[in-house]
């Protein structure tokens, strides 16, 4: 409806309106009746509908709406659930398995492992989220050690080197060298759980001669034994914090995978729920309530199986695309919606994956 205006008051006569002077100004909504607009039978185009494109925008806002006109469909960007599911991600520069491991998704920090045989890797790399880069490496090729924090202050201990000799020493991280730690571990092992960060570690169990059930804290120097836990286990899966750390399966003797999983507080250990399936040399991303765990040796052999952990029992996970054991994984620092597998075996690999949550997020959909 066009503009109303009025005059001065010369423009208003006895008989009507002066037709020959122009009006000025707002007509008041107040002299709008509703009947003069519910009668209005026709509206003036108001443009060309949808903006046409010839592909889709490549940063749309929410709530943007355009016509594809080469796929000749009507699309916009929208809130639209996900699904839950694993996709490929980045390629280490490295076959290897049973590499330390930590940080996030997108800010993830990768190091040593066993490449073959006897032999172990000294490579150092970052990940973005989408491609891995070459760091300082370690003093020392290493493997199947513990280790956490993050990309830029993480620590790595114990394990073994080339030549399969078991070590105790430990070494740092501070996003650009490593250096040696004051402190060594009180107990030569690998092949260990842990969790937690650079300054605040926790390593359980692992194997000597046999299965071990001692457990050790990191305060970014020195390492100091504290309780054992209740059973020996090795390759045990880990996540969580120094004081609220969560250890689950694991290989006990002869070679059978495991399904207690144990409770740290920072003082003691309290059995809780086990596995949903015996689980070992498995990833794990996130907390003490909220966490999931994937691949590793269960039911005999190599799995692509995952389950997820509420903080009270678990419950399965969508599976990973590859089939693999000793994988990397972030145990601590992530979350169960934003997990990393990395590396693996039983045939070295240098493949990672990136999982991703159910979740309800800003989508590009076809609207018709």
């Amino acid at each position: 409806m066009g503009a109303r205006t009025r005059g001065i008051a010369n423009n208003i006569l006895s008989d009507g309106l002066d037709a020959t002077d122009g009006l000025s100004g707002a007509l008041s909504s107040s002299n709008i009746t509703n009947a003069s607009v519910t009668n209005v039978t026709s509206t003036p185009s108001i443009g060309g509908g949808f903006d046409k494109v010839a592909s889709d925008p490549p940063s749309p806002t929410e709530g943007d709406i355009w016509y594809n006109t080469t796929s000749n469909t009507v699309k916009g960007y929208v809130l639209s659930p996900r699904s839950a599911a694993w996709a490929t991600g980045g390629t280490l520069s490295t076959n290897k398995d049973k590499p330390g491991f930590a940080g996030t998704q997108t800010a993830a920090l990768s190091f040593g492992g066993q490449t073959t045989g006897p032999n172990y890797s000294t490579d150092t790399e970052s990940y973005d989220g989408s491609s891995w880069t070459s760091l300082n490496s370690l003093p020392a090729a290493r493997g199947e050690g513990a280790s956490a924090g993050t990309q830029t202050a993480a620590f790595f201990a114990g394990g073994r080197t080339t030549g399969d000799s078991q070590v105790n020493t430990s070494y740092d991280w501070d996003g650009t060298n490593w250096t040696s730690s004051p402190g060594n571990m009180n107990t030569t092992r690998y092949i260990m759980g842990s969790c937690g960060t650079q300054t605040a570690g926790l390593a359980t169990g692992g194997y000597t001669t046999g299965n071990i059930s001692s457990a050790e804290e990191y305060n970014g120097s020195t390492w100091t034994s504290v309780t054992s836990m209740p059973i020996s286990r090795r390759t045990q899966i880990g996540f969580g914090i120094q004081t609220n750390a969560v250890i689950a399966g694991g290989q006990a003797p002869p070679n059978a995978a495991a399904s207690e999983v144990l409770g740290y507080d920072g003082t003691t250990w309290t059995s809780l729920n086990n596995l949903n399936a015996a689980r070992s040399d498995a990833g794990s991303s996130g907390d003490a309530s909220s966490a999931i765990i994937f691949n590793g040796f269960s039911g005999g052999g190599s799995s692509n199986t995952a389950a997820y952990y509420d903080g009270t029992s678990f419950s399965s996970a969508p599976n990973t695309n590859t089939t693999k054991t000793r994988v990397g994984g972030l145990s601590s620092g992530s979350t169960q919606g934003a997990a990393l597998q990395v590396a693996g075996g039983p045939s070295y690999t240098n493949t990672s994956e990136e999982f991703l949550g159910d979740d309800i997020v800003t989508q590009v959909k076809t609207l018709g």
